[in-house]
This record gives C-alpha cells, structure tokens and sequence, in this order.
C-alpha cells in the first residue's frame, strides 16, 4: 500500500491511495483518493493511459474532453476515458471537492460502454451520492488495511464492479449492453489502433504494418484516424512517446538520454533529442534540470 494525505500547496484537503499489486486481467482499481482543490488549479490538457472517474461531493467546477465542456456540481459523476485529451478545473468562487478511482483492465471499455458511459457521454448525476461516497471509502479503505496486498486488488476490484453497477442504475435511461455492436467499424477499428500505439510505442513501428493487420490501406487508416482523434497515427505516436520521455526523465531512475530514447522507441538518440526539443521547446537534459531543479 502507498498513501499520501496531506494538504497539498494547491489543494485544501488532498489524500491517495495506491494499489501496489494491480493485476493484469479484466478489471483492476490502480489507486483511489480524494480532494478539494484550490481556485485556478488546472488538470490538463492531458491523457492518461487508463479509465479515472471522479464524483463531485460538493461545490463544482468544469471538465472538458474532445472539446466537450460540462459544468459539474454536487451529484455529478464525470468519466475520463483512456487517450482521450481532458481538462478540469475548480469553480473560482465554489471550488468542487471530489473523490476519485482509477482502473484499467481489457473489459473496461465494454463494461463502461454497456452502461451507456462514452467519451461522447462522459457524465452521469445522482441525486444521492452516499453510496457512491461509501464504495469510494471502502476501495481505500481496502489498500489500507490489508497486509496482503494481492488479495486486497481483488477484493477493491469486486467493489468497483459494484461502483459501476451503482452508476448504472443511476444512469438507467442510457444503458446499452448491446452497444458494442451499434460502434461503427471503424471507429471500433480506431480505438483498437489508439490502444496499439499506446502499449507498443517502444517498438519500431509501421503505420503501414498497422493499416495492413487492420486490414486498411494506409492513407484510409490516416484519414479515419484522424477524424476520430483528431490528429494522424504519427503525431498520436510522438505524443505517447514524448510524454512517456517526460515521465523517465523525471522518474526516481536515473535513465541516460540513450536509454530513455530506447526506452520510447529510438535508436539513434540524436534524432530522439531534436524530437523532444521540437516538442517542448527544451532538450531532454534541460527538462530533467529544471524539473529537478
């Protein structure tokens, strides 16, 4: 179990709780917490790798996802879906107090979509929140408590299924368990595309080997690619790979530049510098000087 509970220099309460055991399979919580940012802190723009739900207990605030922009207040809970680019920021005058669980897991998508939970559909409200408050609770309290640590991943996950059922109910006029099947291909194609590139941006790529195990040609796989991310498979990639680059340099190993640019899927590190100075405006060594700095 890692935690952290303290007041934070950006927010009045903030406390995590990490799963140090989270399992590869259908669905497992990676971490859960809860918070009450500052007015003016702002999340995002930015992408995770994996599914993070939060539940305003009070006050409110905005969340914004593929240029979707929603006001939540008390009761509202908004879904941040894997690669998806997202940004949430406090009210000024109320600033929301949230809790939050984050999970991955191959059954998530369909479980979320079943509910009729989508990128495009990211918000659910509940007039009555204390069992969603109670599930939240008892998910930390599992990492917490448990002196085996395999065991409690099992047990948080066995409660996030019945977070998410507790949100189904809630959002009982959109569910759809046939869903799945009323994606269009592509766009199903798409996502399976978004989720190789994700995992496999250590290797040497090909969007041509890509196209081809999809079964498209390579200009059509671009053109629908970018009109369901909104930018080409090869700016997807840079992206995977310059934010994972940030992540090693600014990791508690102390990586060289030529095994971070290995590490996200170059041989020649010269090439991988120029790439992340075209990026973020700083060379690797300078990131990771000013970071530490």
């Amino acid at each position: 179990m890692s935690k952290l509970n303290a007041r934070t220099a950006d927010h009045f309460k903030f406390s995590v709780v990490n799963n140090t055991q989270p399992a590869q399979g259908e669905l497992s919580v990676m971490f859960a917490g809860e918070g009450k940012p500052m007015p003016g802190l702002t999340n995002g723009p930015a992408v995770h790798n994996y599914y993070l739900v939060h539940t305003v207990v009070s006050g409110r605030g905005m969340f914004e996802i593929n240029g979707q922009r929603f006001i939540c207040s008390k009761g509202d809970t908004f879904v941040i879906f894997p690669d998806e680019l997202f940004t949430y920021i406090p009210d000024e005058s109320d600033p929301w107090h949230y809790m939050w669980v984050a999970f991955k897991g191959h059954i998530s998508e369909h479980l979320l979509l079943s509910l009729g939970i989508t990128s495009a559909n990211p918000i659910v409200h509940a007039e009555d929140i204390r069992s969603l408050v109670s599930l939240y609770r008892k998910m930390r309290g599992t990492f917490e408590q448990t002196p085996f640590p395999e065991l409690a991943d099992l047990e948080a996950g066995g409660l996030l299924r019945v977070f998410l059922k507790e949100l189904g109910q809630h959002n009982a006029g959109k569910l759809a368990f046939n869903s799945l099947a009323i994606i269009p291909d592509i766009e199903r194609q798409i996502k399976q595309a978004v989720r190789w590139l994700s995992y496999q941006y250590a290797q040497q790529i090909s969007i041509e080997d890509l196209a081809r195990s999809l079964g498209y040609h390579r200009t059509h796989l671009s053109k629908m690619f970018k009109q369901v991310t909104g930018i080409s498979p090869m700016q997807f990639l840079l992206k995977v790979r310059m934010e994972r680059a940030k992540e090693l340099l600014n990791g508690e190993i102390h990586l060289s530049i030529d095994q971070v640019a290995s590490s996200v899927g170059y041989s020649d590190a010269l090439y991988f510098s120029k790439q992340f100075r075209k990026t973020f405006g700083l060379s690797p060594s300078d990131y990771r000087q000013q970071v530490r700095a």
